[in-house]
């Protein structure tokens, strides 16, 4: 992950920030007969009268109503789903665009994605291939290939380990051992300042706070005419902007990334001929 030039981060949320709604919600839920207000309303109370975590309950509602409908947990089932999800617009050039630009400043963009959604649906998109990791809910699956228990769950306050496995490149789940190591500021592959997290709603609140307050950007999206929670986000400092979730060539969305890449450029650079001037004068 480490190379010669610096690495800019950019972190999405994934429902509501790259396609239009929860994921569940395009073929998942119609095909179990559910409306996703049903579907949700049950998750909710399930987790409310088990005192269960929310995610734990939404992947349990998932599995039961599958089996209820007989549909297919097979991983490859769920995989297929991913083809019908719909994004805002742009999103499927954006990721070639950011990167394009990220070379010409100087800089690897490297993109990821951090959501409590269901990796084996975001795995059947058409921009799964843009990531250089995606750290999001997945089922654990038997030797036929049914689901059979929560494999990893990601919820709003776990969201945040995953900014600091990118930061140290520690890319790996089961490799908790090196993740808590200590590494020098210095040595990290992606320092905070050059992480920019891009989501829409209060679950990405600890992630936006962690990386801005690090030097780092936060950006808040929303459909266009509905920008009420980005407005909030603006407004209690956990976002440095709110804009509409319009990735288009030449749109707002792109015009800031690409300044705030252009920062993160500068300062790494301005950086970098600071510490060769100390390293001089320490000879």
């Amino acid at each position: 992950m480490k190379s010669k030039r610096p690495t800019v981060a950019l972190m999405y949320d994934f429902d509501k920030t790259l396609c239009t709604k929860d994921m569940q919600e395009y073929s998942f839920i119609p095909n179990v007969n559910m409306t996703a207000k049903e579907f949700w309303d049950e998750s909710n109370t399930l987790a409310a009268e088990r005192k269960m975590d929310g995610i734990l309950a939404y992947m349990y509602v998932m599995l039961d109503k599958a089996r209820a409908a007989k549909k297919s947990i097979r991983r490859e089932s769920f995989v297929r789903l991913g083809e019908d999800l719909e994004f805002f617009p742009g999103v499927e050039s954006w990721f070639d665009r950011i990167t394009a630009f990220g070379k010409s400043q100087g800089v690897d963009v490297k993109h990821f994605i951090i959501s409590s959604g269901l990796r084996e649906i975001i795995e059947g998109s058409g921009i799964f291939k843009y990531f250089t990791e995606v750290f999001a809910c997945e089922f654990l699956y038997d030797v036929d290939g049914v689901a059979v228990w929560p494999k990893n769950v990601v919820n709003y306050t776990t969201k945040t380990q995953f900014l600091f496995r990118i930061n140290k490149g520690v890319l790996d789940l089961s490799d908790d051992r090196t993740l808590n190591e200590f590494t020098p500021e210095d040595e990290r592959p992606v320092p905070f300042r050059n992480m920019i997290y891009i989501a829409d709603g209060k679950t990405d609140v600890p992630c936006m706070k962690l990386v801005r307050v690090n030097g780092g950007c936060s950006i808040a999206v929303h459909p266009r005419g509905k920008r009420d929670t980005a407005a909030e986000l603006l407004r209690d400092g956990r976002a440095d902007f709110m804009l509409p979730a319009d990735y288009s060539e030449g749109g707002e969305l792109e015009k800031t990334v690409f300044s705030v890449i252009q920062k993160m450029a500068v300062t790494d650079a301005l950086k970098r001929r600071s510490a060769a001037q100390l390293e001089k004068i320490k000879r």
